[in-house]
């Protein structure tokens, strides 16, 4: 198990403002947790008992709409920490998290960042301000839906994908997910996802190898569309 102290995650978010015996703290009562792709973090409406920093992997906040077809709020990846705001509010959760692929999380109990969040005011104003973004990442995609074309938004969540995870020496992206995780994102039916992918291909803007992977052939094209 890695100490907190010396994680270079904990450089990358909230937790950089704790101090070296705060973290100390923490990494005695953390809990380190392998998730295999696809499994479920946690549901919707869950008590949450404590927050999971994700050390490895990506994960896919998950919200039922009233159809019941599933939307993707955020695609959280190496360094967040997810389940603060259910924590702050002391309420249940208004998503669920699934693993995209395989992941490593550090579970802290509630209790931990209770006192954290009592006792360290950098921490609280940073928390705060990271749960403040995510609402406002939620609020520019509710806009994008209702102002933007298809083919704006999946060009647009085409790239986002390309320049969070990156691409391998083919320009392949790196994060390979559905269409029908392609569909949950920007809200559209998977055939309009399909049929789009088969526009941009046309425009030689991308192409897909076997195993349906996206090879991105053209960023000013993508960017154009946009």
């Amino acid at each position: 198990m890695s100490r907190c102290e010396h994680c270079y995650i904990f450089n990358t978010n909230e937790h950089n403002h704790l101090t070296d015996q705060e973290l100390t703290r923490i990494a005695n009562c953390k809990i380190s947790q392998n998730v295999m792709r696809n499994e479920v973090i946690f549901e919707e409406d869950e008590i949450l008992e404590g927050v999971y920093c994700i050390k490895k992997g990506v994960a896919k906040l998950i919200k039922i709409g009233e159809k019941g077809k599933d939307h993707i709020l955020k695609l959280a990846s190496v360094g967040n920490v997810i389940g603060s705001r259910s924590i702050i509010n002391k309420e249940s959760t208004k998503f669920s998290a699934t693993a995209v692929t395989d992941m490593e999380l550090c579970f802290i109990p509630k209790s931990e960042v209770m006192t954290d969040l009592q006792e360290n005011v950098e921490f609280t104003l940073n928390v705060l301000q990271r749960v403040t973004q995510n609402l406002e990442e939620s609020d520019n995609q509710i806009v994008n839906i209702v102002q933007k074309s298809l083919p704006q938004r999946l060009a647009e969540t085409i790239l986002y994908v390309m320049n969070h995870f990156g691409v391998d020496e083919e320009n392949v992206l790196k994060l390979s997910l559905t269409r029908e995780e392609y569909s949950s994102i920007v809200g559209a039916t998977t055939e309009s996802i399909i049929r789009t992918l088969s526009e941009f291909k046309k425009e030689k803007l991308i192409t897909t190898n076997l195993n349906s992977q996206i090879k991105i052939e053209s960023t000013k094209g993508l960017m154009r569309v946009i």
